[in-house]
C-alpha cells in the first residue's frame, strides 16, 4: 500500500514539473545579446548553440562583415560579425580589437539550413515578453531581417532579429565581395 502511495506521489510531482516546464518554456522567448553596444533579441526557436570565442580563419575576397570560418564541434561554420552586418562597418579587420573574454558565437538553428554563427560581443541573458513595456518605431533603413523593436521597463530599446528571414536574405547568403 505504501508503494502505491509513493508511486502516486511521484506521478503527481512529475506532472507538476512537466506543467511548470511547459510554462517556463512558453515565457522565455529570446536570447538577449550585445554587439557594438547595440542590444538584440534572438528568438530561441531560431537560435542554436552558444560557443565561446575560438580561432577564426579569415577568408579572402569576402564582405567586410564576414569574419571568416571556425571549426565548431568538428564542422566548419561561417562567422558573421552581427554588428558589421547590421551597420555595414568594418568586420574582419577589427576582429582582434573587439575580442574579449565575453565574446561568443551563436549558431543559427540547424532547421534554417545555414552553417553560420553570429559573432556577438556578450550575452545578456534570457528575456520574455513581460520584460518589455512597449514597441518602438523601427530604425530608418532597417534591414529586412529586423523584426519588432521592443522597449524594456528601463526605457532601453531592443531590436528583435528574425533569423529565418536573415538565413534567406540574399545579402547574407552571398559573402563574396
Amino acid at each position: 500500500m505504501a508503494n502505491r502511495q509513493s508511486l502516486r506521489d511521484l506521478q503527481e510531482r512529475l506532472a507538476q514539473r512537466l506543467n511548470a516546464a511547459k510554462f517556463e518554456a512558453a515565457t522565455v522567448s529570446w536570447l538577449a545579446v550585445e554587439a557594438r553596444r547595440q542590444r538584440y533579441l534572438l528568438p530561441l526557436v531560431q537560435s542554436g548553440e552558444i560557443f565561446p570565442w575560438t580561432t577564426v580563419h579569415a577568408v579572402p575576397y569576402t564582405k567586410p562583415w564576414y569574419a571568416g570560418v571556425a571549426s565548431l564541434r568538428g564542422g566548419l561554420h561561417g562567422v558573421v560579425d552581427l554588428a558589421g552586418l547590421v551597420s555595414h562597418a568594418e568586420g574582419a579587420s577589427a576582429v582582434t580589437e573587439r575580442i574579449t573574454s565575453e565574446s561568443r558565437l551563436v549558431s543559427l538553428h540547424a532547421a534554417l539550413g545555414v552553417n553560420a554563427v553570429l559573432w556577438i560581443d556578450r550575452l545578456l541573458g534570457l528575456r520574455n515578453p513581460a520584460m518589455f513595456s512597449s514597441l518602438a518605431d523601427p530604425p530608418p533603413h532597417a534591414p529586412p531581417f529586423f523584426a519588432r523593436c521592443l522597449v524594456d521597463v528601463q526605457g532601453l530599446p531592443w531590436q528583435e532579429l528574425d533569423l529565418q528571414a536573415l538565413a534567406s536574405e540574399p545579402e547574407f547568403l552571398t559573402i563574396a565581395a
